[in-house]
């Protein structure tokens, strides 16, 4: 597989706070149901204008829409998907992050899986493509997402209880989704595949292994999902993919050092790019990195939190680095916050002006580590 040259060294996860604007117009469509469709969407388009031009402003080389369309950073996504059907419960059966349940939706497989042409992601990409003069980014969930959050009482089609089955149609379905936003003019395309750092909590391997499921069998078997989705993508396309514990108003999920699904991640996937949470000590130590082959692809480790306003200080994000720097060529670092800021239309516990210092500083870190952003 041709690995592609990544091309910023300063960059960020993708979802950013939900202005005003927007938390009132959806509670207009979607509460008070006193506006249309298309009055939402203006409201949107203006609010994504405003956040392009204020990441350009940054001095930020690949601006994101901040998923101002989305409730949630997968569920949109996934329910857009052929054969998936996103379903509202009771609110007890919300996944539990640490201290408060999430919504509870839940994603339903109910037919063969496949990604259709008119996914309305499509158009959210054109429309950022057409109001920035920088690389326009747009994230998806990765692959295991679909079947990491999808309960097994929940996937109906009898052949999908075959895992080989169920794995091989997500994998065709990703790599027509890679081929359709190309054709849509996406060269810089993020999948969030964040169930790898969760499969190294040792509480959440337990539950796997309960379930009748290895662990580490999970891990290969995503990558090889991945690996599939992604192979045949044109030599100019790139892709990231962003791993996490988990984030819901300042919440989070899991915990536990990368080291069980590093090598998969690394070496198995064919990922170009690497946006790796490392703002705790629940991500583990830096020693992990040393998996990374020499090359062109480079990793973003996550020392800015987007959970907390506190801002980190420019000599402690050097020292990071050189302690990174230990395990893997500088060269092959970048800089970006350890998640995006608002992984629900909720948001982290920060406020606007907390989120720009932090997109300020991961530009002020790159130039001062490469002298470039």
């Amino acid at each position: 597989m041709v690995m592609r040259q990544p091309i910023t060294r300063a960059d960020h996860v993708g979802s950013l706070l939900r202005p005003a604007s927007i938390k009132k117009a959806r509670e207009k469509f979607y509460g008070e149901k006193s506006i249309s469709a298309a009055e939402l969407k203006a409201v949107e388009d203006e609010a994504i204008r405003e956040e392009v031009r204020i990441q350009e402003s940054l001095g930020l080389k690949v601006v994101t829409d901040g998923e101002a369309r989305r409730s949630f950073w997968h569920y949109d996504f996934m329910g857009g998907l052929t054969g998936f059907e996103l379903e509202e419960r009771a609110p007890s059966e919300g996944v539990q992050f640490h201290g408060v349940n999430l919504r509870p939706i839940f994603p339903t497989i109910t037919g063969k899986l496949d990604f259709p042409d008119d996914h309305p992601m499509l158009e959210h990409f054109k429309y950022l493509a057409s109001v920035t003069r920088v690389t326009p980014k747009i994230s998806i969930p990765g692959p295991s997402c679909c079947h990491f959050r999808t309960a097994k009482a929940d996937i109906h089609p009898a052949e999908y209880a075959d895992l080989d089955v169920l794995f091989a149609d997500l994998a065709k379905t990703y790599a027509k989704a890679v081929k359709k936003f190309y054709e849509a003019g996406c060269r810089y395309l993020q999948m969030d595949d964040i169930f790898f750092a969760y499969l190294c909590d040792p509480k959440i391997r337990e539950q796997k292994k309960a379930e009748g499921l290895d662990p580490d069998w999970l891990i290969d078997h995503y990558a090889k999902m991945m690996h599939d989705a992604i192979k045949d993508r044109p030599e100019d396309m790139l892709i990231g993919m962003h791993m996490c514990r988990g984030n819901f108003k300042s919440t989070w999920v899991a915990e536990g050092a990368y080291d069980p699904a590093a090598n998969a991640v690394f070496n198995k996937t064919g990922i170009d790019v690497f946006f790796m949470e490392y703002d705790s000590e629940r991500a583990g130590g830096l020693e992990p990195l040393k998996l990374l082959q020499k090359g062109k692809q480079r990793v973003y480790p996550g020392f800015i939190t987007t959970k907390v306003a506190e801002l980190e200080s420019l000599d402690d994000l050097k020292r990071k680095f050189d302690a990174a720097s230990k395990f893997v060529d500088l060269d092959q670092l970048g800089i970006a916050p350890q998640c995006g800021f608002a992984s629900t239309e909720e948001g982290n516990s920060i406020t606007e002006d907390d989120q720009k210092r932090k997109l300020e500083l991961v530009v002020k870190t790159a130039e001062a580590i490469w002298g470039t952003a």
